[in-house]
């Protein structure tokens, strides 16, 4: 049986394929946990939810945040009081040294009241919460990118706590993804940040991406003599997703053009390669060509073959053998 198909223009490689995978872009992920204790009273996203920057997740009923904001009246009323007193006193004071002693304590009551205030202040701003927020002991709690609700672990009437182990939820900008290889430490010299890779998935058969180099690491692992590369990858449509494998091959930074061609189209007669070429249908020829590289699963053509012609990928040794074979009658 004669199959073929088309062949592909794809950049010269340096190296077979990097077994790879996919993990969110940490740069646009959050991990998302609360920092006082409370129980959840409503539940406003769930996991597949597109979420807005700042849209609610989730609100609790938290006597922390009521305790906290009290804190923060008390201290507010204690300042505006204590202010009163050293404005009266100033008035008051004149030549008086028993009502410049008043004044100086008054002051230094005043410079504490004002600390406190703060103090009282800033918890509050600890606990991320904003002027739509404070309403009584109620807290809630809001993406701050916009993403996909792609990690759940609040319950109705969840008891929650800053000792939770697991984020309440992960929200995560999809559009965006990491790419993390393994890299051959011989490798490793020859790869800079910035440098590209060509992606491409079973699940997205015939189609490539690309994705650009932002750190090489630094360490070998000694157990597998592998680094750890890591490439950021645009994901518009959403089509790829986190820890989906994928293979990633290393362009030649010189950019020399090739043809893609697997492995079964290659015919190899002595020193020389060749594959044949389908001109019209039911009809090929065999032609040498260059090669410039041979992978696992596919060679390289360099030379002999333009992207776009149709190549025989299965039945090309039938092929060769029948236009080698004598012709009938001869010896």
């Amino acid at each position: 049986m004669i199959h073929s198909s088309v062949a592909t223009a794809f950049p010269l490689p340096v190296a077979q394929p990097l077994e790879a995978r996919l993990a969110y872009d940490e740069d646009v992920t959050s991990r998302l946990s609360l920092p006082v204790s409370g129980r959840v009273t409503e539940l406003r996203a769930r996991p597949g939810d597109r979420v807005r920057r700042g849209q609610a997740l989730l609100v609790i009923d938290s006597p922390d945040v009521g305790s906290a904001m009290a804190d923060l009246a008390r201290a507010e009323a204690d300042l505006a009081l204590k202010q009163k007193t050293v404005a009266r006193l100033q008035d008051l004071s004149g030549g008086d040294a028993v009502a410049r002693r008043e004044l100086e304590q008054a002051q230094a009551d005043l410079a504490q009241a004002r600390a406190e205030q703060a103090r009282a202040a800033l918890r509050l701003r600890n606990l991320h919460l904003g002027e739509s927020s404070r309403e009584g002991q109620r807290l809630t709690l809001s993406s701050p990118l916009d993403g996909v609700v792609v990690e759940r672990n609040a319950n109705p009437a969840m008891e929650v706590s800053p000792s939770l182990t697991s984020p309440l939820f992960v929200v995560a900008d999809l559009r965006h993804l990491w790419v993390l290889a393994d890299l051959p430490e011989k490798l490793g010299p020859q790869v800079r940040v910035g440098d590209r890779l060509v992606i491409e998935s079973d699940a997205l058969p015939q189609e490539q991406r690309e994705a650009r180099v932002v750190q090489v690491g630094p360490t070998v692992d000694p157990a597998t003599r592998r680094v750890v590369l890591r490439a950021k990858l645009d994901n518009p449509d959403g089509r790829l997703m986190p820890e989906m494998f994928v293979r990633a091959w290393l362009p030649a930074r010189r950019g020399e053009p090739a043809v893609r061609v697997p492995n079964t189209a290659i015919v190899t007669r002595g020193v020389h390669a060749f594959v044949f070429v389908e001109t019209q249908a039911g009809e090929f020829q065999r032609r040498r060509v260059d090669l410039a590289a041979r992978g696992g699963d596919d060679s390289f053509v360099s030379q002999g073959l333009t992207a776009g012609e149709r190549v025989v990928t299965q039945g090309a040794l039938l092929l060769d053998a029948e236009l080698s074979a004598p012709a009938d009658g001869q010896p």
